[in-house]
């Protein structure tokens, strides 16, 4: 039987976290943050997402407030005995002169699951934004299942960003080529919107011999990568947040 559930974060100017609210498999804790922050991590209560579920986690960081979120373990999404695709929307607001920054681990695509990811972001003219995504194409020594994943994010209610990325069977042809992942099997993405890059935005260069960082217009920067696993994407990852967003 599939699954219906939302879990829902709002984060306050003072430190508070109005509301936590757990739904389903998506259960959300208030953890130890740093001087001025709230921290909030997902913790997986069973396996999710399966075939057929429909799932959603909503986040309001309101005027001010600085929030992290991130989880406790990857997520895994499985094949379920429903045939038809999960999906999993993720919603973000983040008002004026708050902060989010948006951490969690990997997604890792199971052979045989079919998940369509959604994730929106709507941020105020002054906030900050660091967001991380990272996905993993099949466990080891496995092929990947099928994944869909699209980020749209408006700043001042003007798009920003939106790209849409598929990968495993039923995906465009390519997915594996030389152009896109060339063999890899992991590979994410760090966008960071920072309202000072008007001034300075940082430039565009290649990390290494398998990432690269772009300015967008907005002001925004994105890093885009591909590895051969898991820990590399991550190594990778670290070491353009250090550089363009430490805390």
């Amino acid at each position: 039987m599939s699954l219906r559930a939302t879990a829902r974060i709002a984060a306050g100017a003072d430190g508070s976290l109005p509301v936590l609210e757990s739904d389903g498999p998506l259960a959300v804790r208030r953890t130890r943050a740093a001087p001025g922050w709230s921290r909030v991590t997902v913790v997986g209560a069973m396996s999710a997402p399966l075939g057929g579920d429909r799932l959603a986690l909503e986040t309001e960081v309101r005027d001010g407030a600085r929030l992290r979120v991130d989880s406790a373990a990857a997520t895994l999404a499985l094949p379920g005995r429903d045939p038809a695709p999960a999906e999993y929307g993720i919603r973000l607001r983040v008002g004026a002169d708050a902060t989010l920054r948006w951490l969690p681990e990997q997604l890792v695509s199971a052979h045989g699951s079919h998940l369509r990811v959604r994730t929106t972001v709507e941020l105020a003219p002054t906030a900050r934004l660091v967001l991380r995504e990272e996905q993993v194409l099949g466990r080891h020594g496995e092929p990947p299942g099928t994944l869909l994943s699209r980020l749209t994010v408006r700043r001042a209610g003007r798009p920003l960003l939106d790209q849409e990325l598929a990968y495993g069977p039923g995906a465009p042809g390519g997915w594996d080529g030389g152009a896109v992942l060339a063999g890899h099997r992991a590979t994410g993405q760090l966008l960071v919107v920072e309202p000072d890059y008007g001034k300075e935005p940082p430039a565009a260069r290649p990390l290494g011999a398998h990432a690269v960082l772009t300015p967008l217009a907005g002001p925004a920067a994105l890093v885009t990568a591909v590895a051969p696993d898991a820990l590399a994407l991550r190594r990778i990852l670290d070491a353009a947040l250090a550089e363009l967003a430490p805390e």
